[in-house]
Order: structure tokens, then C-alpha cells, then sequence
């Protein structure tokens, strides 16, 4: 968002009458492209994840009739598999609130202050975001693995669904500030946000792979994807919706305007939270399964 409208914000790099002038946000979308497009030409160099010992390195196995047994068949039905189902669903729903909040932030933020919002400028909105992306990698690259190790996905999940309706519920009451303090207090609640919700992810991204074999992993990963596409699709158009609904209704008794928007939200976070217990979601028992190919002892 910092990088829209290049010739208001940077009139002396870029003229009215310029491309980058008569197309306004041409030089955001136009980074992200080449950022995109140098980190698939990089992808090409990356080595294969999953490494393979040699033949003289493979434990010996007694028991591998028995084990076989025991390992999902590549020939089983993915939509039979119910750990693996309910788990696409459960990650679906939770990215729908996410898609929805990623819409609804910005248009929220700019808003007025007596329409619920923080009169927030895009290049303020683009810093909160920026800071906000900027910790989550972090916290994925150097705390998510060892927080994951010690909590398990599930509960993780579950912990981080409180937090964040926890969270969205003091949205309305943060934009009553001004100043630093509401600077201090959106950064936090921003970062606290998207920290979680990448924790959440990666945790259901987990639980699915553990659900089915190493060779039905790609076929899994596909049904996933096809499937939160879809419930992403429906986030920005419902979010949109919901919220112009709210700049309508702001005079309502009861969950007037930006109110009635996270109580939406936090409905969406809260029917995931419940669909990650049983009988709903339910776990693939552990795993043991051997690469005959590359004689290799995998746990999941």
C-alpha cells in the first residue's frame, strides 16, 4: 500500500503523466510480480526436500509384512480418508475468517473515526502490515518449529483461535485511541493476528500430511488447495459485503457497524475452534511407513 499512487507520494521520481501516473498502484503490483517471478527462477536451484539414505544405510526391518499392513494403501479413497477431510475443512474455515480479515483490515483502518475506523492513511495502513509481516517471519523461522515440537498443532490451533477472538474483540475499543497509543496498541493486535493465524495454517497443513502416506501426500495437497481456494474466494466478496453493510449501520442499538463486522469474524474463528474437537476432527494414528524404493524409515 506504501507503494500506491507513486506520483502524489514521490512526485519528483514519477510525473502525472507517466505510466506509473496514470496507473496508480501499477508500481505495488508490479513488485510483487518481479519479487515473485525472482523467487521462482531461485526455486529451480532449491535441492530436494526429503532426503534418501543409501541401501547400506537402512536399519533393518523384521517385521515388514506386518508394517505394510498397517500403512494406508496408495489405493484408498482420499474423500474416505476422515482425518484428512475434516482437517481441509477445519484449515478451509479458518482461512475464510483470514481471507475475510485481510479484506476487511485496510478498508476498516482508513475509515473514519466516527464510522468505527482509525482515519488511517495507506502508507500508515502499509507500515502496520509491514511490521506485522515482518515478526511473522521471524517467528516462523526461528520459534514456530520449537513451539510446534512442545504443543502439538491441535492445541496450538486451539489456543491461537481464543487469542484471536480474543483480540478481534478489543479492535472496536483500540480505534477509541489516538496517538501513540493507538499506533503501540494496532501494531500489537496486527502482529498478535497474523503470527497466530500463520501458526494455525502451518498446523493444519501438518495434520494433513501426517493423515495419509508419503505417496498420497501430492493427491492430498491437491484436494486442499482446490478446496480452500474456494472458501478464500468467498472471504474478500464477503468481507466486502459485511463491511459496507456496517458503514450503513452505525447507529444501531445492539452491535452497531465496525461491532457487527468482528463479531462476524470472531463467529467464523469460533465455529473453526469448535470443528478442531472431536467428533469432528479426527487423527490418523501414527504412521509407520517404509519407502521400499529408497529403504527409508519415516515417521509421521
Amino acid at each position: 500500500m506504501s507503494f500506491g499512487l507513486p506520483a502524489e507520494k514521490f512526485p519528483n521520481i514519477f510525473s502525472k503523466e507517466s505510466l506509473f501516473g496514470r496507473f496508480p498502484y501499477l508500481l505495488p503490483c508490479l513488485t510483487i510480480s518481479i519479487f515473485s517471478l525472482v523467487v521462482t527462477i531461485f526455486c529451480c536451484w532449491m535441492p530436494e526436500t526429503l532426503h534418501f539414505h543409501t541401501k547400506n544405510e537402512c536399519d533393518l526391518i523384521e517385521n515388514l509384512e506386518e508394517l505394510e499392513e498397517k500403512s494406508p494403501s496408495p489405493k484408498q479413497s482420499l474423500f474416505k480418508n476422515w482425518p484428512l477431510m475434516s482437517s481441509i475443512i477445519v484449515f478451509s474455515v479458518f482461512q475464510l475468517h483470514d481471507m475475510a480479515y485481510a479484506e476487511i483490515f485496510p478498508l476498516w483502518a482508513v475509515s473514519p473515526k466516527n464510522y468505527g475506523g482509525l482515519s488511517y492513511s495507506s502508507e500508515e495502513v502499509g507500515e502496520v502490515l509491514a511490521i506485522s509481516g515482518f515478526v511473522m517471519l521471524l517467528f516462523q523461522l526461528f520459534l514456530y518449529p520449537t513451539i510446534e515440537r512442545t504443543f502439538g498443532p491441535v492445541l496450538l490451533s486451539r489456543v491461537g483461535a481464543v487469542i484471536i477472538i480474543v483480540v478481534l474483540s478489543c479492535y472496536p475499543f483500540i480505534a477509541k485511541f489516538s496517538g501513540l497509543k493507538l499506533t503501540i496498541l494496532i501494531d500489537l493486535a496486527s502482529v498478535l493476528h497474523i503470527v497466530i493465524s500463520a501458526c494455525i495454517t502451518t498446523g493444519m497443513l501438518l495434520l494433513q500430511n501426517r493423515a495419509v502416506s508419503q505417496s498420497q501426500r501430492g493427491a492430498a495437497n491437491g484436494i486442499s488447495m482446490t478446496v480452500m481456494s474456494l472458501f478464500k474466494a468467498a472471504g474478500p466478496a464477503g468481507g466486502g459485503a459485511l463491511f459496507s453493510w456496517a458503514q450503513n449501520h452505525q447507529n444501531e442499538s445492539f452491535l452497531s457497524g465496525d461491532q457487527m463486522v468482528f463479531f462476524i469474524l470472531n463467529a467464523i474463528e469460533f465455529i473453526a475452534l469448535i470443528m478442531t474437537f472431536k467428533p469432528f476432527l479426527a487423527f490418523s494414528d501414527l504412521v509407520l511407513a517404509l519407502d521400499l524404493k529408497h529403504c527409508t524409515l519415516k515417521y509421521w
